[in-house]
This record gives structure tokens, sequence and C-alpha cells, in this order.
């Protein structure tokens, strides 16, 4: 197979599309790790360089699964993963950005992964009672270390890009990025592009629901985060539904997949963009990869921003509580 466009986030080449694991993890209910490894072995197999994890998803399984994927083929891949979370799947949440806890959670994670560099290490929620500058400057130490190759900030606003950035280049920001999200574009994604930083859209598929298969929430695990979000509750459901419905009618008149008609829309912002769908499956995954194909038109890209307005999202991204730490 050939192989897939490459992009890159700051001086970082990656794979045009990446692969988000934390479904195999958490957040989605329960998996099967046969399954997920045989899904991050194919993944490789496709070209898929970027791999997405995190030291929070599943209390540090995920690292570990995705070292296991790797053994043996450690070079082929890019590894993105994260800190912050210092209490991982406890609660109340609680946010660490202090030099000691940088250099602890890289430590762990890369016993985890299995490895001796992280290629991308992001802050996964900036600490507000930390200066960014301290967090930044600890990465920065472990980029001198060779612990790390490239950093990287998640859900953080333009303000503290900007600060840190000063303070060591920054390669990518890691926020959420689809037809049902788009609030980074009014100010974030622009002071990204001023300054060279690369963006990774995290759910480009709005947590599924932009492919169709979601109709109520009836079906989805007991655990499943998506039961709590506003933009699944009643009454917003089904104004959201409204929107796939007219996806579907475009992606029919291609032969693709509303899913893929999402996917290719979020890969046309920018070839400074590298979305990471996640998935546990075979299927879905060469499906994800196959809309990196897809060419749009000027005329296709006006049709699906009318067919999917921002101001007919009904719901928002998370509840209130989760909210207070997005782009801050």
């Amino acid at each position: 197979m050939s192989p897939l466009p490459i992009r890159h986030l700051g001086t970082l080449a990656v794979s045009a599309q990446g692969l988000g694991c934390m479904g195999m993890s958490h957040g989605y209910g329960s998996s099967d790790d046969a399954e997920s490894l045989a899904t991050l072995r194919r993944a490789l197999d496709l070209g898929v360089t970027l791999f997405d994890t995190s030291d929070f998803y599943g209390g540090g399984h995920n690292e570990e699964l995705l070292g296991r994927a790797l053994a043996g083929r450690r070079d082929e891949a890019v590894i993105a993963t994260k800190f912050g979370f210092a209490n991982r799947l406890g609660e109340p949440t609680e946010i660490r950005g202090d030099a000691a806890y940088v250099r602890q959670a890289c430590e762990a994670s890369l016993r985890r992964l299995g490895t001796d560099h992280i290629d991308l290490y992001y802050q996964h929620r900036v600490d507000p009672d930390v200066p960014i500058e301290e967090t930044v400057g600890a990465m920065a130490e472990l980029v001198a270390e060779g612990k790390v190759r490239h950093l990287g900030l998640s859900e953080a606003s333009a303000a503290t890009i900007r600060r840190a950035h000063a303070t060591h280049p920054v390669s990518a920001l890691q926020s959420e990025w689809s037809l049902w999200t788009r609030d980074l574009e009014d100010e974030i994604a622009p002071v990204c592009r001023e300054l060279g930083i690369g963006l990774v859209p995290f759910s480009p598929l709005g947590r599924g629901f932009l492919t169709g298969q979601y109709t109520s929430v009836e079906g989805l695990d007991e655990t499943d985060v998506r039961r709590t979000q506003p933009r699944f509750a009643d009454g917003n459901l089904e104004r959201n539904l409204a929107i796939v419905e007219t996806l579907r009618e475009l992606a029919a008149a291609k032969g693709v997949t509303a899913g893929q008609l999402a996917l290719a829309w979020v890969q046309h912002r920018g070839e400074d963009v590298v979305p990471i769908p996640g998935t546990r499956r075979e299927k879905y995954l060469v499906e994800n990869v196959a809309a990196l194909g897809l060419a749009l038109s000027p005329e296709d890209l006006a049709a699906i921003d009318a067919a999917a307005p921002r101001e007919a999202v009904a719901g928002g991204r998370y509840d209130e509580g989760a909210l207070r730490f997005v782009n801050r």
C-alpha cells in the first residue's frame, strides 16, 4: 500500500491522519484488548504514524496497550501522550502542572509505553494555579534530556498558547474540532497559525455522532461518557440528528459515508491539521483512513457548511463541570 500523505505539526512530520486510542481504555464502555491491539497494528500497516494516548485513559492502561502494540515496531510510530490529570480517574478532578509533577508523570509514561522517548508530549489540561512558564519550562528540560522530542498543549487558550510558545516552541495544539465544535476557529487556530503550531483535532466525528450510527443513548454502555453530555440529551439529540441526516444525503451523493464526509471536512481545514479519529475496530479504522482520499471542492465544502451551520448545533460540548477545564 502506498504511504499516507504527510503533514507537519511544527517541525514534526506525521501521517495526515492519526489514531486516537482513548476509546480502547476509557470513555466509551468496555473494550477488548485483543481487538484493540489488532486495530493498532493494522493502523501501522495502513501507514498511520501518529498514535495519541494519555496517562489518564484507563488509569495508564492505554499507554501500556499502545506500548504492547508497538513492540518491535517503535520506529514506525510517533507516540503522543499527555499528563495533567493527577488523580487519574478519581474525583474531584485534580489538574497538576507543577515542575515536579511534570517529571514524575513523564517517567511513569515512559515506563508504561516501554520506550526511551515520547515524540509529542502534551499538557492535557492547563493548571490554573501554576504559571504556564513553569509547566513548559519543566517540559523543556525533558526535551534537553532526550526524553521528549516535541511539546504540545491541549484545550489551551490563545493567551496561554502565546506564553507557552515564548518559553519553548510548541509543536501542536490538540483541541476538539469538528462540524459541531468550531469555537477554536475564532481566535485559537489563527494564533496557532501565526506561531507555526500544528492543529490536532480530537473527536473529529463528534464522538461518533456524525457517522449517523447513534439515534439515542439507549444502546450505549452505562459507563459511556456520551450519556452525560448535553448534545446527546433529549431535545438536543433530535435537533442534532437533523444535521446528520442532511450530511448522509450529501455523502450518499458522493458514494461515501456521513462519517467520511465529516472527517474529510476536517482534513480540508488546512495542511497544518491532523485529526485523530478514535476507534477500536479495524472496519472503522479503514473507513476513516479512506477519507483521506476524498477530495472536496469549494462547492462541496460550502454545501457541508450549510448542512451543519455552527448555530444549528444544540447543546454544549461538555457539562458545566468539564467546561471549567476547556480553553484556559
